[in-house]
């Protein structure tokens, strides 16, 4: 039998702890046990705070990354419950607060000493400074995961991750693997919806059909540079922010219209990296919160008329494990001493061995 690894993930939205037992067999995944933790709202005022440069002393982020890391413990620990075999190693993404490779770095709060000791599971972390040191973004990490599990020979395909912040994979037929952040996933939208709604987010999308999309206000959002910057290139939270959306608005706005308003905006920056980009491609599978969207599925749709959009569920995969399959997977890269960045998509100076192994 392969040997089981865990993989943790907490992405940009902050809203849950992700994680996967899987194992790999020549690069196929079998997923043996999942887990989904909710943060609880003290934590996620926490990490909200710190993300927008509020209560980030250092005693504050330092307290903040055991809690955490403390979370992704348990979380671990629930999943080796689930098991007959004990896994090899732990994959931790851990959750970004501070995303600036522009200045040389990028912050991700999780300790692999503290999950760990905790866990008594060899722990690997950090994942992303390494990348970032050889002068890449850090960041999207999971292509070279898409590229292996979700790569065709037939046809080109793009595997789009709608987090908080949206990125694309981009898989030719044939040769070289793309990818990048693309702009705001879910982070406007759920802005929106919980400062006018009930509740943590728009679920299926329904109340952004409620409203009508201003194509002034779209447009003066996509003027923005960076959806016209080359790749590579990522962004964050601390970039797609609500001050960034507040300068773009004039106050008139009718709530639901700019929710509707916000869906396209998600829609178009994932469509015009695709049809720019990969315009041949004939399937595009979507994972992440946002797959679960069905109105801004839908708009992607419309966007990219030829090809089929669905949920890489249809690659075997349901599209909320994807991102923490891919840590568990970069666990291994890591264990084997292989690379686990793709410099084409970064634009690192070269390949390397990502993250650091921390022992029980």
């Amino acid at each position: 039998m392969s040997p089981i690894f865990i993989g943790l993930m907490s992405g940009t939205s902050a809203d849950a702890i992700d994680g996967v037992a899987v194992s790999f067999d020549q690069d196929e995944v079998r997923i043996h046990a999942t887990q989904s933790d909710p943060l609880c709202a003290t934590l996620r005022r926490r990490i909200t705070d710190i993300m927008q440069g509020r209560n980030d002393d250092l005693d504050s982020l330092a307290a903040l990354d055991i809690d955490l890391s403390e979370a992704f413990a348990d979380c671990a620990v629930k999943l080796v419950a689930q098991l007959k075999a004990s896994p090899l190693a732990i994959g931790c993404h851990g959750q970004t607060v501070r995303h600036r490779p522009e200045r040389g770095f990028t912050a991700q709060l999780g300790s692999g000493a503290v999950i760990a000791t905790r866990s008594g599971i060899p722990t690997v972390a950090d994942f992303r400074s390494a990348d970032v040191a050889l002068g890449g973004q850090g960041a999207p990490l999971v292509p070279v995961f898409h590229r292996n599990i979700f790569g065709s020979e037939e046809e080109d395909r793009a595997i789009v991750n709608i987090g908080g912040i949206a990125n694309v994979t981009l898989l030719p037929n044939t040769g070289e693997v793309s990818g990048f952040d693309t702009g705001p996933g879910n982070t406007l939208l759920d802005l929106c919806y919980r400062r006018h709604q009930e509740g943590q987010w728009d679920t299926d999308g329904a109340w952004s059909l409620t409203g009508e999309v201003s194509q002034t206000l779209l447009a003066r959002l996509l003027s923005d540079e960076y959806f016209s910057r080359p790749a590579p290139k990522s962004t964050g939270l601390e970039y797609f922010s609500p001050d960034w959306l507040a300068k773009n608005l004039t106050g008139d706005e009718r709530p639901q219209d700019l929710q509707a308003t916000l869906r396209e905006l998600t829609a178009a920056g994932i469509a015009t990296a695709i049809n720019e980009e990969l315009p041949k491609a004939r399937a595009v599978y979507l994972c992440g919160g946002g797959a679960r969207n069905s109105a801004l599925k839908q708009a992607i749709d419309v966007l990219i008329p030829n090809a089929k959009v669905t949920s890489t569920m249809e690659l075997g995969i349901g599209p909320e494990w994807v991102e923490a399959c891919a840590f568990a997977w970069l666990a291994r890269q890591r264990l084997e001493e292989k690379p686990g960045n793709l410099p084409s998509v970064t634009g690192a100076s070269r390949m390397a061995v990502l993250g650091a192994l921390h022992l029980p």
